[in-house]
């Protein structure tokens, strides 16, 4: 909606929720950067765009075309207990994608913020890097 009046407190309300659901432990700090006018304006129309497009991919899409990409190096890192992003999907990416090295966070939610989550994508980018330096 075109009226800050209106879209303004959906946003904050859009973005709070999630900012509350991504961590496994309640994080005021995390939930008040959320809440910013900023982030919140930002989140819910990238979010609200990508679901009003059914993320631009048909159902399933990934998985149905994991052929295509099975040669490419991967690291999953899963949040045991995420909320955003249930682990169903990580599972089940993972088993039609079993070159890929699955990574599960015992102790953490969604967020990259999580220090578990932010340990295992700084080690799978650190690897990344050491690959590439080798080829």
């Amino acid at each position: 909606h075109p009226d800050p009046a209106v879209h303004m407190p959906a946003a904050h309300s859009w973005s709070v929720y999630e900012g509350s659901c991504s961590t496994l432990l309640p994080n005021p700090d995390l939930v008040a950067h959320f809440d910013s006018d900023v982030v919140a304006l930002g989140l819910a129309r990238i979010e609200a765009h990508y679901f009003m497009n059914q993320i631009f991919l048909p159902e399933n899409f990934l998985l149905d075309h994991i052929g295509k990409i099975r040669h490419i190096p991967a690291v999953i890192v899963q949040g045991r207990y995420d909320g955003v992003c249930p682990i169903v999907s990580a599972d089940d990416l993972s088993q039609a994608w079993p070159e890929a090295k699955y990574i599960i966070i015992a102790d953490a939610g969604h967020s990259a913020f999580e220090p578990g989550i932010r340990k295992a994508l700084i080690g799978a980018t650190d690897e990344f890097r050491e690959r590439l330096r080798r080829a």
